[in-house]
């Protein structure tokens, strides 16, 4: 696959994952019908979507981060590539942390504004602003970026496990251990680890497996039926977690569903991704704002009926897509250096 290529299917790729991360972060059944039996309905189909197909999304991010961090890594490379992090990871983290703070401390203080907030009076001090940049109090689905972050001050350490046969053996057998027992690693996620040092491996090792379409030796058909392969065996972890609620049968499934989706998507003829797609970190950061106020003020607007939390929920992608276009435009125009912070130099 040429470079080109490659760069094309991470953009789509993380594009994809960006909208998928708007359906987990939009559930609405109870919010709108309360605990009653339409919501019980609406509920299971919001999550037969939110938590099957869309639970891909995080472990891909990590996959792709992990795979990029280290496709090329040298020790020598290890200050450049920390150096590049601060600007398209740390400073949108404490950026877009800083921003949902102050939205939420505005919000809390406007009286046609504090139902929807519904957190009372945010308190405006420097320790609650520390509080909420460091620990992302106000801004949940930046958890993801917070273990990025630790994962790639972590870069020596684990690339000196990977570096090893043994070593990698010795690390992966740790990490599915605390995974399937329940055990927890200080600050760090087990199954974030997984995603990360998976792709990371491939990176080291394998990099035919995942930019030559197909590997040498194999038939394009053959790859592409691997892939089948791989999602089929990741709606068999899903089901088989459901029933018996072991956490590495989740994890499988979406380190299954990622890696069978790559091998699916052909990176040679896949259409240039558009502008907006390079923008999916502005999209990732701004979609829990308005899906939060979307969901909490259409209370207001809308009937209490099964089919509008529906279909707030099966279209929010698309509204959420709208708002980051005009959003990013205006950025872009009127305060490009903003856009840029926010957007991670993207």
């Amino acid at each position: 696959m040429k470079e080109e290529h490659f760069r094309n299917k991470i953009t789509w790729f993380s594009f994809g994952f960006s909208l998928l991360v708007i359906w987990v972060h939009s559930y609405n059944a109870e919010l709108y019908l309360g605990k009653t039996q339409e919501m019980a309905m609406v509920y299971r189909l919001e999550h037969c979507l939110g938590d099957g197909i869309a639970q891909i999304a995080v472990p891909g991010f990590f996959m792709i981060s992990g795979y990029l961090f280290y496709r090329d890594f040298t020790w020598k490379k290890l200050g450049e590539k920390w150096q590049r992090r601060i600007g398209s990871v740390l400073v949108p983290y404490i950026l877009w942390n800083f921003l949902y703070y102050l939205g939420y401390v505005i919000g809390s203080r406007l009286p046609w504004m504090t139902r929807v907030v519904g957190k009372g009076v945010i308190p405006f001090d420097l320790f609650t602003a520390v509080d909420a940049v460091i620990n992302y109090t106000y801004n949940y689905v930046f958890w993801y970026l917070f273990q990025l972050i630790l994962l790639i001050l972590l870069a020596p350490a684990i690339y000196l496990m990977l570096s090893r046969w043994w070593s990698r053996i010795v690390l992966f057998a740790c990490l599915w251990w605390t995974v399937a027992t329940g055990k927890s690693l200080p600050l760090l996620n087990g199954d974030a680890l997984i995603y990360y040092a998976t792709a990371a491996s491939l990176a080291l090792g394998r990099r035919e497996w995942v930019e030559e379409e197909p590997p040498a030796g194999l038939k394009r058909s053959g790859y592409v039926l691997g892939g089948m392969g791989m999602i089929a065996m990741a709606v068999v972890m899903y089901q088989t977690g459901l029933r018996t609620a072991f956490v590495p049968c989740f994890v499988l499934c979406r380190l299954f569903g990622v890696a069978g989706l790559w091998m699916v998507v052909p990176g040679k003829g896949l259409l240039e991704a558009g502008e907006l797609m390079s923008h999916n970190f502005f999209l990732y950061g701004v979609h829990f704002a308005f899906v939060r106020f979307i969901n909490k003020a259409g209370i207001w607007v809308f009937p209490a009926a099964p089919f509008v939390p529906l279909l707030l929920y099966f279209f929010m992608p698309v509204m959420i897509l709208g708002i980051a276009l005009v959003l990013g435009r205006v950025l872009r125009k009127r305060a490009p250096v903003l856009w840029g912070l926010l957007n991670g130099g993207r």
